[in-house]
């Protein structure tokens, strides 16, 4: 009998509380919409990404690698398993969103109410709320 409480005693100890799944859900699937939707307005050269490359200074053709890498990476994060794939893609995306505030900064490109840094930085705070609120099935 001692071994069926120690049985029950670990799976409770192992199952996360439904508010914490709930957020990382949430949070994840915000993320991932995020990502990919703007990975394929990249690959499609659609909303103005044209003209935000060029006055970056980057070459019309990130627009094609960038759209390839966040597509792959929407994807890596909501299929099942490849725990070390969904960290790389953690830190992917953290790199490319601060990156982008950067690369506005450096290049003096605030937009409209600073609009410019704001979007990829709320972008990564978002990626490493995903991260943090990771289930246990999902780490290394």
């Amino acid at each position: 009998m001692s071994m069926v409480i120690g049985a029950e005693t670990i799976a409770k100890l192992e199952t996360q509380p439904r508010g914490k799944i709930i957020a990382y859900w949430t949070v994840t699937l915000l993320l991932t919409a995020a990502v990919m939707l703007s990975g394929i307005g990249q690959l499609m050269q659609y909303g103005g990404n044209i003209e935000l490359v060029k006055n970056l200074g980057y070459p019309l053709y990130v627009l094609t690698i960038l759209g390839i890498w966040k597509v792959l990476g929407a994807v890596a994060l909501v299929v099942p398993g490849f725990p070390r794939l969904k960290e790389w893609v953690h830190a992917g995306i953290f790199f490319l969103m601060t990156g982008a505030a950067l690369s506005h900064a450096f290049a003096n490109d605030y937009g409209d109410y600073g609009f410019a840094l704001i979007l990829p930085l709320s972008y990564a705070a978002l990626n490493f709320a995903s991260w943090a609120l990771r289930p246990k099935s999902r780490k290394l």
